[in-house]
């Protein structure tokens, strides 16, 4: 299956980078190594992650870091919505 960032995901991951990278570039390239290792993962087990709090999504949880991804799987993609930090307030859609 294949997998499609939209592109609020993309500024959310961008945003992420750009935050960490002031105090530790290394560690901001491995978060966002982490996040596209767990996204990739998703083109062949789509379901994963555990189904999301908004309607229609799931949430893959990216492991050793604050880090959730939120999803929707179509007939013939993951779509990412978002990349958020688990400590934020998550969108009611």
């Amino acid at each position: 299956m294949r997998v499609r960032w939209l592109r609020r995901a993309l500024r959310n991951l961008e945003s992420i980078y750009e935050y960490m990278e002031k105090d530790n570039p290394e560690a901001a390239q491995k978060v966002i190594m982490k996040i596209r290792v767990g996204v990739n993962k998703l083109a062949d087990f789509p379901l994963m992650g555990r189904l999301g709090r908004v309607e229609s999504t799931r949430e893959l949880v990216i492991g050793n870091t604050p880090y959730i991804v939120i999803y929707r799987v179509k007939s013939n993609a993951v779509e990412i919505l978002r990349v958020l930090h688990s400590a934020r307030q998550f969108p009611e859609s």
